[in-house]
């Protein structure tokens, strides 16, 4: 590191140049190490300025002994520097005032320092207090650091008081910048100083947002040659650049809505040699940006056991592990005894695991909400296995406990609750201890352990599945001998009735039709009659449950819809990222609509759906076209046609049929004069009668 010239000022009040002792008292201005220096004169305070940057390395605190020059304040002021009259930057001027702090330990000391500069000795020395200053400055994506060697004569060294500025003129940055100053000295004998400051933006750039349009919006003159760049920028990992043009004169670029994420950043400049670059990030605050992000992310699961989560932007999220059951039930995250990550993305991450297993997945949640799950180990593990977890807790004198991770909790091994888990506790112990189970994670505070299930469903159901088999047979041989074929295969169908809560006489008219359906007869399953079940499993796997079991059986799933039920399939239609409202713990319909929309989507849902809705209470059109790719029904109107195809191949004639649709229809008339007439209406129901319900 090399030291500068020293400057010397005289009293004859002429500007300093470059290469000269500055000196004065009160203030000293002087200039960075490519300008020239002007100082106001006054004797005392003098200073030097060492040539190019030097390290910010504040080091540790130290104690002084004696006297010591501190800086105490930090000012700045916005200047143009201006090498010729069109080439102008901005720059920033920094003022450090300075102070005299601590005192002499030793009176003899400080007697020897006085005698030293009295100006009537023979021969007085140039007794002074000299401190090392820095001065560091950093603006994205430049930093500098300067050090100022700043010497006080003694006359002046009162503890406690100031004895002046200097003045660093000055450092450049650029328009819309962050610019952050510290000060301190070297050795370091106090907290160092900070300021941080925000300059002025370019006043023509700017972005303008009108509805889904964004405009970039660049007003410069019309021979103005400048450049655009468009970046991401990461806080984990360097700038990303997404888009570059040299353009000219003024521009009005859209951006796609679609594309705005919070990092996104703009960064112009003149296309002129060592111009300063100004960047700015409009869209950090933007709801929009953030639901993007969310969109544009990808987590993916690597075979080697690793996992990465790509995105443009950091996302402020953690990563839990969770087992995902074979019965496909809600995943079970494993927090504890694993640990939650803090996400940095596109970078791959290891899991804290010995053995993968493809009921392993990965949740991605802030603190607000689950954001995302994968599970795609199955790619080069197979699929989901009907393993049970077990999680071995130990104590500090190794002693350990077991318990099965199931919907309802960890159960433990050897407890009486009437869970799977529970009845083979004994049997599960016992391979565990004889190494049939597969440990996937072990550390000083546990173990996780997945024990196979098949060989206990193979030994000890197949002969209570084969009766129960034979049994069936018997009996739906009985029922062909004794009742009608089209009746009995009519009485095998399962119907399972979907709709929104929306209000208690509609809750009314829902139970009143399911009650009807089950005379016809169908199998009607509805959460009014499982609330129980509701409790105890939670509204999204009691639907699970349901659907699974009705379209095994060859049922329908019927979508009952209301104000309140398409209000619903709006929300979720309009933002898939963002899980609709908080329900009440029993609405089947809101948990379900996770799994009805992949199906309608998918093209998955004609034959298995039906939808219907009460044409009183909700207008025909107020049906999202989603769900018109299956029959949509208005009751009691097309109460034979719904009928009909609740029943499928095997309904009965269409005479036969209008008698069933009159029956329903007069069990329902009680609770639609109470749903669709104000409290105390008198009405007969016109419009509502069998004649225009079940006319064929």
């Amino acid at each position: 590191m090399g030291r500068g010239q020293e400057l010397d000022l005289s009293s004859s009040g002429r500007d300093s140049k470059k290469g000269e002792r500055v000196g004065g008292g009160g203030n000293v201005r002087f200039g960075s190490i490519n300008s020239d220096l002007s100082l106001p004169l006054s004797q005392g305070l003098s200073c030097h300025l060492w040539d190019g940057d030097v390290l910010c390395l504040p080091g540790s605190l130290v104690s002084a002994q004696g006297p010591v020059l501190v800086p105490t304040r930090l000012q700045t002021e916005l200047v143009l520097r201006c090498h010729e009259e069109t080439d102008c930057a901005l720059c920033v001027r920094v003022a450090v005032h300075l102070a005299v702090h601590g005192y002499w330990e030793d009176p003899e000391d400080e007697e020897k320092f006085r005698r030293a500069a009295d100006p009537e000795l023979e021969e007085p020395r140039n007794a002074s207090l000299q401190a090392h200053i820095v001065l560091s400055f950093q603006a994205y994506p430049t930093a500098h650091c300067v050090l100022l060697e700043v010497q006080v004569p003694a006359a002046l060294v009162q503890p406690g008081q100031s004895v002046g500025s200097v003045v660093f003129d000055c450092f450049e940055a650029a328009l819309g910048a962050e610019v952050q100053i510290w000060s301190y000295t070297q050795p370091r004998y106090q907290k160092e100083l900070n300021l941080t400051q925000q300059l002025p933006a370019l006043p023509w750039l700017n972005v303008s947002a009108d509805g889904e349009d964004v405009r970039l919006v660049l007003d410069v003159s019309e021979e103005q040659h400048f450049g655009l760049s468009l970046y991401w920028n990461q806080d984990q990992g360097p700038i990303k650049p997404w888009w570059h043009r040299n353009l000219t004169g003024p521009q009005t670029i859209p951006l796609n809505h679609t594309d705005l994420v919070p990092c996104l950043c703009i960064q112009v400049w003149p296309l002129e040699p060592d111009s300063v670059r100004t960047s700015i990030c409009p869209f950090r605050e933007d709801p929009r940006a953030h639901r993007n992000l969310w969109r544009a992310a990808r987590l993916q699961l690597l075979p080697s056991g690793g996992w990465r989560l790509d995105a443009p932007c950091s996302l402020p999220a953690e990563a839990t592990l969770c087992w995902q059951a074979l019965d496909g039930g809600p995943c079970l995250p494993l927090v504890p005894p694993l640990p939650r990550e803090n996400i940095t993305v596109n970078k791959v991450l290891e899991f804290p695991l010995r053995k993968g297993h493809p009921n392993i997945c990965v949740q991605v949640s802030t603190w607000e909400k689950l954001q995302m799950q994968e599970c795609l180990w199955a790619d080069s593990l197979g699929p989901l296995k009907d393993d049970m977890l077990l999680v071995e807790t130990r104590g500090p004198q190794d002693n350990g406990s077991l318990c099965a991770l199931e919907p309802s909790g960890c159960t433990p091994l050897l407890s009486r609750a009437s869970t799977r888990a529970a009845r083979l506790g004994e049997q599960l112990l016992q391979d565990v201890q004889s190494g049939q189970c597969l440990q996937l994670w072990d550390s000083d505070l546990g173990a996780l352990w997945a024990c196979p299930m098949d060989k206990y469903i193979h030994q000890r159901w197949a002969l209570v599945w084969l009766a129960c088999l034979l049994l069936a047979a018997v009996l739906f041989l009985l029922l062909l001998l004794k009742m009608n074929p089209v009746k009995a295969a009519s009485r095998s169908r399962a119907a399972l009735l979907l709709y929104s809560a929306d209000d208690a006489s509609f809750e009314r008219l829902v139970g009143t039709l399911a009650s009807a359906l089950c005379q016809l007869p169908l199998r009607v399953a509805v959460d009014l009659w499982s609330r129980r079940d509701l409790s105890a499993q939670g509204a999204l796997a009691w639907f699970h449950a349901q659907r699974r079991q009705t379209l095994q059986e060859g049922g329908v799933v019927v979508l009952l819809f209301s104000p309140g039920a398409v209000a619903l399939c709006r929300e979720w239609l309009q933002d898939a990222t963002s899980a609709p409202r908080a329900h009440g713990p029993h609405d089947a319909f809101a948990a379900s609509l996770s799994c009805v929309l992949p199906d309608f989507l998918q093209g998955r849902a004609p034959g298995r759906y039906v939808g219907a809705y009460f044409d009183k209470l909700l207008p025909a059109d107020a049906v999202p076209a989603l769900f018109r790719s299956v029959p949509v029904f208005s009751l009691p109107s097309q109460l034979p046609d719904f009928l009909g195809t609740l029943q499928g191949p095997a309904a009965p004639r269409s005479r036969r049929l209008a008698e069933r649709a009159e029956q329903v229809f007069r069990a329902l008339q009680p609770a639609l004069d109470s749903c669709f007439q104000p409290p105390g209406a008198l009405g007969t129901g016109r419009g509502m009668g069998p004649e225009a319900g079940v006319r064929t």
